[in-house]
């Protein structure tokens, strides 16, 4: 609740700031005069507003009175660590951005202050166009982060207001199948299209396989209904880390993982997608028992699951990614054969080859 009071005062000051003030007002906390006359004389032409106080308690009140985008405080200020006043600021004011000013010998410290939930650092004695840099870049990231925070907020309120609707009619009647499969793959959609594109390439790819292992039409479609959702989870991991280029932390790769899971509870609740929530849970799982989230083995993962990981595995290296490219078809199948036995299923990655091997690349339409 506090979190969406302070959204709400945020967008009010926004609206106010848009029609009758400058684009950005800073409030600077030093002690040394010098600096506060140097940085409201550089920023004031830039089109900041600027307020200046010399103290921790100073700027206490000031940010009780007034509202500011942006806070730019010395290290060392009287009897208090500017860290100190940037953490008080950032517990009370989440919309502001916050920066240190450091001189050079204390750089260690304005990079311990980011990890700590600074925005950036300064450092003295200052060159202004960097400083007018800064705050711009500063005041960018956090409205950023403030817009994301807004959409998954009503994100998961249209999420959440879908899945009652879904469940709702579910109870009533199991012939609304396709609209709650089109409900949730809207959802998909919503949070990132590819998220949906790659579900719909993964049940085509489990579908031949079922095939080829003679499932029964009703397995099947029990098998096409998990495929499907099998990422439904996705809608609730972060875009900073479902769309991270780069390698992700440990940290971030257990925030990723918890789409398993979250996935599964989700549809779980729905009666006739009880086998698609078990294929949604376990579809990490790996054959030798390293996977997650259950650490399952062998014929204790659902046969179901073992498909859509040959199949994912698939989509995901011989298909273009938001985060990476293709890679030849060769390689993937290669990729996969390698690890038959250990991530795989060798049943399922026998099935998988010999159909790619009888209709070629599997990513053609048939």
């Amino acid at each position: 609740m506090d979190a969406l009071n302070n959204r709400r005062k945020f967008a009010n000051v926004e609206g106010h700031m848009a029609s009758d003030a400058p684009r950005h007002r800073i409030l600077i906390v030093d002690d040394e005069p010098s600096i506060c006359t140097l940085l409201i004389e550089g920023l004031s032409p830039e089109g900041f507003e600027c307020r200046a106080v010399g103290g921790a308690d100073e700027a206490i009140r000031a940010l009780e009175m007034e509202r500011f985008d942006a806070l730019v405080c010395d290290l060392r200020l009287p009897g208090v660590s500017g860290l100190s006043v940037l953490e008080t600021a950032r517990a009370k004011y989440p919309w502001m951005s916050t920066l240190i000013a450091t001189g050079v010998d204390n750089v260690r410290v304005g990079v311990e202050a980011m990890k700590l939930g600074a925005d950036d650092y300064l450092v003295k004695p200052f060159q202004l166009e960097a400083v007018v840099t800064a705050i711009e870049r500063a005041i960018r990231k956090k409205r950023l982060e403030w817009d994301i925070e807004n959409y998954r907020e009503h994100l998961e309120e249209m999420v959440e207001e879908r899945t009652e609707q879904l469940r709702a009619a579910i109870e009533r009647d199991e012939a609304t199948y396709d609209e709650t499969m089109q409900t949730l793959g809207a959802a998909m959609d919503l949070r990132h299209a590819e998220i949906e594109a790659h579900a719909r390439r993964v049940t085509l790819y489990c579908r031949e396989i079922a095939k080829a292992m003679s499932y029964s039409p009703d397995q099947i479609k029990q098998l096409l209904r998990g495929a499907y959702l099998h990422d439904i989870g996705k809608i609730a991991v972060p875009d900073a880390i479902l769309m991270k280029p780069d390698k992700l932390t440990p940290d971030e790769v257990a925030v990723m993982q918890t789409h398993a899971r979250r996935g599964c509870e989700l549809v779980c609740h729905m009666p006739f997608l009880k086998l698609a929530a078990e294929i949604v849970l376990t579809h990490h799982e790996r054959f030798d028992g390293t996977g997650y989230p259950q650490g399952l083995k062998g014929d204790d993962i659902p046969l179901g699951a073992r498909i859509v990981a040959v199949a994912e595995a698939f989509d995901v290296m011989a298909c273009n990614q938001p985060y990476k490219s293709a890679r030849a078809v060769e390689d993937a199948l290669a990729e996969i054969r390698r690890c038959s036995g250990t991530q795989f299923d060798p049943k399922v990655v026998t099935a998988f080859l010999n159909w790619v091997q009888i209709h070629g690349d599997p990513r053609e339409p048939k």
